[in-house]
């Protein structure tokens, strides 16, 4: 439960967990009874079986479950998980008890009907006998729906089934107890053809017991598709540890992660998953983190360092500091993103919600326009009957309520997967329409970070003395052009060498004595104080450096200029790979900075980005995003900082990477969680294949009720068959959308 602030006053973000719905248009008459009540704004998805629901503040919870009751369902808020929890009984297996025992005793009574010659004397009333519990025990969940509903004085799909087998079998019974139908050894034979008939002697047992067979083998097989697609977030929220070895009064103590508290330290020995997120307070190791991001390289970590619940320790020991625990770890944030995005809707949901709203009660009206029409044209009662019991079965809406809500429990939950997640579904349709692609630099395109690039040592000067001298003296400055130098040089030359008499010279740099040395780091200017100016080589360097974007920074000892060290913050490895693959997909990128346009023409070079945008304030962004749309641009966002947040927001489509900034990552869309812009293109080429299922599933739904209706009515669709054409329309929108599961990134396949 949440609380925001709409124009209208707070509102509480409630969600519900649904019982009882057994179709879409379930979920759409609830819908309906909740956004009767003042103020309330309710979205009911019929696949995850919940409702998010938008309410005035202060509303009691218990109003909105009375409502729903009244609809004729079940709801109640979702209980908190517990370390110790049980595990949920599966769904499936009271549908599958029921269509097991179902389909021993109808495959007979089907078999029996359809092959006149085994037909044998009494088989008629062994086919009764068969029959009854399937059409009683076996339907007894599209029976009680149908009764709850026609309290409520409502229709759903469940009350099509309902009355089209009550019916087939009510027919039956008439014709063997009181009409000719009983008559030792009569014969039935298995006719598709409209022909003038009484009725008297017209058995439609295989109909009753053969579409309750079928039908329960469709809800099986979609409530197995349903756990299936929201596996990926059952998976999500089992990655963490379960279990922690906490620091207490200096001794190592196991507890379970729940207990955890912000801020206590824990031990995580090599093979461990680290417990929550935090920061290594001691130790170094290598982190795999691909079961959380999908990339496959570890990743080296040391004191200082961030690391991520549920990833793991695969080198040394370390003892992490907690800084996030429970719901506020990134863990639980993705597993809530996800989890979100599959309970909303998008607006192709949202159409076929409208549709299956209306769909019954107009093909109950249809139905019995049928068996008018046939009865008044003289066909006679069987026929007739046939035709209307046709249409009742062939036009439950399954595969249209099924279409959205599987393809999105399926592409949500493989973005996941793949470090991707999907804010929300409505997500979706911004990505089919952009075109524009606007790149912010730092921490997107490039590292984010310094780093040594260059090493210009004077004529006659050691290349590795010039780096071990400079990374030792500039170890113990905390600036971030040292850091980079340092890092750069203990990388290259090993540990650095202790130092004498440090010093900070503020705006130009550091000095002290290394191995009896005495060293100067810093600008040129420092050099100059010290009567040791940059010979010519070394000045042009610099310059060369300077006119890149980069930063150079002069070295001396012992009264002479050394050296001149280059650092930058790097294009990232993958990012010239990711851009090319934007464009790929149809989209111009555009580089988007702050800096000089130096550096920013320098950093899209390399990149192969043709448009910059430079020396932008951070207010400024907004603005770009506002006059590209304003030119008749869709554009898409990518960012992680602060100042990216209000563009990202702005933007048709915002992504920002998930090793940035918390405000950057609420603002967007899209969050890429391993902070690779080959990710974006993944998140770009997975959304709109997933829009594209959703489309391709509406389509065949549509096409399906539109092609088989007029055939029913017609009288050229035996109501059997009808029951597994409409099986088979769900079966085909839920494989179609577990095609999903398949979308592999880019990246994972060129380095298979």
């Amino acid at each position: 439960m949440s609380t925001t602030t709409a124009g209208s006053g707070p509102v509480t973000d409630l969600e519900l967990a649904i019982g009882g719905m057994t179709c879409a248009s379930c979920a759409n008459r609830i819908e309906r009874k909740l956004n009767k009540l003042d103020g309330v704004t309710a979205s009911v998805n019929y696949a995850t079986e919940k409702a998010r629901v938008k309410a005035p503040e202060g509303v009691d919870p218990a109003e909105l479950v009375a409502a729903v009751e009244a609809a004729g369902y079940t709801a109640a808020l979702p209980r908190l998980e517990k370390p110790d929890q049980p595990a949920e009984a599966d769904p499936t297996l009271d549908l599958r008890r029921r269509l097991i025992a179902s389909a021993v005793p109808a495959v007979p009574v089907i078999v029996l009907a359809m092959v006149p010659a085994l037909q044998f004397t009494y088989w008629q009333w062994l086919s009764l006998t068969l029959a009854a519990p399937v059409v009683t025990w076996g339907a007894w969940p599209f029976h009680r729906a149908a009764l709850t509903n026609l309290r409520h004085g409502a229709a759903t799909m469940d009350t099509l089934v309902s009355l089209g087998v009550v019916a087939a079998f009510g027919w039956s019974l008439w014709a063997l107890f009181f009409g000719t139908a009983g008559t030792p050894g009569m014969v039935h034979p298995f006719e598709f053809t409209i022909a003038p008939s009484d009725g008297a002697a017209d058995l439609y047992l295989e109909v009753a017991a053969g579409v309750t067979t079928f039908i329960l083998a469709g809800r099986y097989f979609e409530a197995r598709a349903k756990r299936r697609a929201g596996s990926a977030l059952r998976a999500l929220l089992e990655l963490g540890a379960k279990e922690v070895a906490v620091l207490r009064g200096g001794a190592e103590v196991r507890i379970p992660t729940a207990e955890l508290a912000e801020g206590e330290q824990f031990v995580v020995r090599p093979g461990e998953k680290i417990a929550t997120d935090g920061v290594v307070e001691e130790g170094s190791s290598a982190v795999d983190a691909s079961m959380l991001t999908g990339e496959s390289v570890p990743v080296e970590v040391r004191g200082g360092d961030a690391v991520t619940g549920a990833t793991v320790n695969v080198g040394g020991r370390l003892v992490v500091r907690a800084t996030r625990v429970g719901a506020a770890t990134q863990l639980a944030q993705m597993a809530k993103l996800v989890e979100d995005a599959q309970s909303g809707k998008a607006d192709v949901q949202r159409l076929a919600d409208r549709v299956s709203g209306v769909f019954v009660p107009i093909v109950i009206g249809l139905a019995v326009a049928t068996l008018g029409f046939w009865l008044g044209s003289g066909v006679g009662t069987a026929a007739a009957f046939t035709a209307a019991v046709a249409v009742l079965i062939i036009a439950c809406p399954c595969a249209l309520g099924l279409a959205t809500p599987t393809a999105l429990l399926v592409g949500t939950g493989r973005g996941a997967q793949l470090g991707v997640l999907i804010k929300g579904p409505e997500v979706l349709e911004s990505t089919r329409r952009v075109d524009t692609v606007v790149l912010d630099k730092t921490g997107t395109v490039t590292e984010g970070r310094m780093t040594l690039t260059g090493v210009h040592p004077a004529a006659g000067v050691d290349e590795a003395e010039l780096l071990r001298l400079a990374g030792a003296l500039e170890h113990a400055s905390e600036h971030p052009i040292a850091t980079a130098i340092a890092r750069g040089a203990r990388e290259r030359t090993g540990a650095p060498a202790p130092v004498e008499d440090f010093a900070n010279v503020e705006g130009l740099g550091v000095q002290g004595v290394v191995d009896g040395h005495a060293v100067l780091v810093g600008r040129p200017a420092l050099l100059d104080d010290w009567c040791q100016p940059l010979p010519g080589e070394l000045a042009a360097a610099k310059a060369a450096a300077e006119h890149r974007g980069q930063t150079a920074v002069a070295v001396a000892w012992d009264g002479s200029a050394r050296g001149v060290l280059v650092v930058a913050d790097t294009v990232k490895a993958t990012s010239a790979e990711a851009i090319a693959r934007l464009r790929r997909l149809g989209l111009t990128p555009v580089l988007l900075t702050g800096d000089n346009t130096a550096v920013a023409r320098a950093v899209a070079e390399e990149a192969g980005i043709d448009e910059v945008i430079a020396e932008v304030l951070p207010a400024g962004k907004l603005d770009v995003i506002k006059r590209l749309q304003d030119d008749g641009k869709v554009v898409a966002m990518v960012g992680d900082g602060v100042n990216d947040a209000p563009a990202l927001a702005q933007a048709d489509l915002g992504l920002a990477m998930g090793t940035g900034t918390d405000a950057a990552i609420e603002a967007a869309d899209l969050t890429l969680v391993r902070g690779d812009l080959r990710s974006a293109a993944d998140a770009i080429g997975l959304s709109r294949r997933t829009l594209r299922t959703i489309k391709g599933n509406l389509f065949w739904a549509f096409a399906y009720n539109l092609a088989a209706l007029p055939l029913a009515a017609a009288g050229l669709l035996n109501p059997m068959l009808a029951g597994a054409a409409m099986a088979l329309s769900s079966a085909f929108v839920v494989a179609n959308s577990l095609r999903l599961r398949s979308f592999t990134s880019a990246a994972n396949r060129l380095r298979s």
